[in-house]
């Protein structure tokens, strides 16, 4: 064991936090039976309490006496990530250790790679499926030119953010970001909203007002829900983007505006179009460049990677340190999120704010996981930690399997099997 590891004994739970601070050590073995109590398992409990609140990222195997398994299952909701029993076998003890110590390892490196920009961040959204990796490749290709988008998506998966992208990565970067909600604002407040009006253009127009349009002057206009414009709207969008372009309600003067137009709808455009609901001069004008955004429940681990970055954020707001549980994590890869991110991103407030330990768990979340936390859910654990590190594994290789395989020290049949079992597609990751 030597060999493997090098070792720092303490023989109470006191002289584990002295060692645990002056150490750092990334891998932790803790036996319950710890004095005054060494036959129960609250003194080593409470230990684990601590070390979990002085190193939340430290992984921690704990031992158990024989018949200890519910003590374990409780060592485990508290943020143990693994245990073995008594009598301590040697080889046994020895994988379980070389288990943890390389998720740990993983889980750093993935920390590390984070800080240095990780090649699943693009601007402020997040992904590594290779459906989101591609949208991030047109994006870089046409931001900096003047081209119309059009997104397409659910309610919910990011659509304004991935237009704020464009933007950010434009020549239009340091001029303004304008968004209207076309759906939100009547129709017969929309025309001025977007094109200004003259005063006395009718009853209450008391001043002149410029529009969304003249304010996005050298910037970018973002027109969310521009399927819901009424055909009047539409006529005279399509215009400005013929001419560039406006006159503001009830003047005659023509100003000429330099701003580009991305839009996004939830609606099916096509079927609006077919249905003579929306213009087809305008759709074409619109869909230089279409876009769709796929919903959260077909972007596979995005959705963890996602609530990693939303709980990151509210630690920092609230100040807490707190970290996802065995259940949280299952419950966050099952569920549907109708409401994709923005369900998410709510979901993980809320927890924050309702979690009574250092672990979230799925309850905290608002949704539940589909199995309560039983002898057979710490081998769905060990199962889930084993594809978090192949998942881990080939996103670092780009889904390279003779480096995925070198990387986790099993040959190449063995990761195909892996990759087989967990039904992990390389190809995601390249």
């Amino acid at each position: 064991m030597r060999d493997d590891f090098t070792l720092f004994f303490a023989g109470d739970g006191v002289e584990a936090l002295s060692a645990l601070e002056r150490e750092q050590p990334g891998l932790v073995s803790l036996d319950l039976g710890l004095p005054p109590d060494p036959e129960g398992a609250e003194p080593g409990l409470e230990a684990l309490d601590r070390i979990m609140k002085a190193a939340p990222e430290t992984k921690v195997v704990v031992l158990t006496g024989h018949g200890g398994r519910q003590s374990a299952i409780r060592a485990i909701q508290r943020g143990a990530c693994d245990y073995h029993e008594k009598p301590i076998r040697l080889h046994d003890l020895r994988i379980v250790l070389q288990r943890a110590a390389y998720l740990q390892a993983l889980e750093a490196d993935a920390a590390t790679q984070r800080e240095g920009e990780a090649p699943t961040r693009f601007e402020d959204m997040l992904g590594h499926t290779s459906a989101m990796r591609e949208i991030f490749a047109v994006v870089s290709r046409i931001a900096r030119t003047d081209v119309t988008v059009l997104i397409q998506g659910e309610s919910g998966t990011g659509k304004e953010l991935l237009a704020r992208a464009i933007h950010a990565r434009s020549a239009r970067c340091n001029r303004p970001f304008v968004a209207i909600n076309c759906g939100a604002i009547p129709d017969t407040l929309l025309e001025s909203e977007l094109f200004g009006h003259e005063k006395g253009a009718y009853t209450g127009a008391h001043v002149q007002r410029k529009g969304k349009l003249e304010f996005a002057e050298g910037g970018t206009l973002f027109l969310d829900e521009v399927g819901e414009m009424s055909a009047l709207l539409q006529v005279k969008l399509l215009r400005f983007l013929q001419e560039r372009a406006i006159e503001r309600v009830g003047g005659r003067e023509v100003l000429r505006v330099d701003a580009r137009v991305v839009a996004a709808t939830n609606k099916d455009l096509n079927a609006e179009l077919h249905a003579g609901r929306f213009r087809e001069d305008l759709y074409y004008r619109l869909s230089v460049v279409n876009l769709t955004l796929p919903p959260l429940r077909d972007r596979g681990e995005d959705a963890v990677l996602v609530a990693s970055a939303f709980l990151q954020r509210s630690n920092a707001e609230h100040r807490r340190k707190l970290r996802f549980g065995g259940s949280a994590l299952a419950a966050i890869t099952r569920h549907a999120w109708p409401g994709n991110i923005r369900e998410l991103e709510n979901a993980v407030a809320r927890a924050v704010l309702m979690a009574r330990t250092n672990f979230i768990e799925a309850g905290d979340l608002g949704i539940e996981a589909e199995h309560r936390l039983d002898l057979a859910s710490l081998r769905e654990a060990r199962d889930r930690a084993e594809r978090n590190a192949l998942v881990a594994a080939l996103a670092r290789t780009r889904g390279n399997i003779t480096q995925g395989a070198r990387l986790l020290a099993v040959s190449r049949p063995t990761l195909h099997g892996l990759i087989a079992r967990h039904q992990v597609n390389p190809r995601d990751f390249r």
